[in-house]
C-alpha cells in the first residue's frame, strides 16, 4: 500500500502560482510513476503531469506544459507540481497518484493509489 497526501492547493488570481505537494508513504519502493491528475465539476478526470520515480522522465498534457514544472524529491518521498501562469480553466480538485505497474502512463486506469485531492480555483 501507498499513501498519498496532498496539500498547497488555495485560491488564487488569473496568473499567479501555487505549488501543490504530495507526500508518499508505505511501500513507495514499489512505485513506476507519478502523476498529476485534475477533475473539474461535470467533467472526467484528465491527466496533468507524470514523472517516474527513478529515472525522471517527464511528460505534460499540451493545456499546461510551458506553465507547470513536475518534479520530485526521493529523500522526502514527495513530488510537487509548480503551477504558473494560472488560467480560471485550470479550477480543478487536482489529484497525485502512484503507478506500481507504469512508469510513464496518462492513463487513470493504470494508477493504483490516488490522494484525496486538494482543490484549486482560479478567478478570472
Amino acid at each position: 500500500q501507498v499513501q498519498l497526501v496532498e496539500s498547497g492547493g488555495g485560491l488564487v488570481q488569473a496568473g499567479g502560482s501555487l505549488r501543490l505537494s504530495c507526500a508518499a508513504s508505505g511501500r513507495t519502493v514499489s512505485t513506476y510513476g507519478m502523476g498529476w491528475f485534475r477533475q473539474a465539476p461535470g467533467k472526467e478526470r484528465e491527466f496533468v503531469a507524470i514523472i517516474t520515480w527513478s529515472g525522471g522522465y517527464i511528460y505534460y498534457a499540451p493545456s499546461v506544459k510551458g506553465r507547470f514544472t513536475i518534479s520530485r524529491d526521493n529523500r522526502k518521498n514527495t513530488v510537487y507540481l509548480q503551477m504558473n501562469s494560472l488560467k480560471p480553466d485550470d479550477t480543478a480538485v487536482y489529484y497525485c497518484a502512484s503507478s506500481t505497474r507504469y512508469s510513464g502512463s496518462t492513463r487513470v486506469s493504470e494508477y493504483d493509489f490516488w490522494g484525496q485531492g486538494t482543490q484549486v480555483t482560479v478567478s478570472s
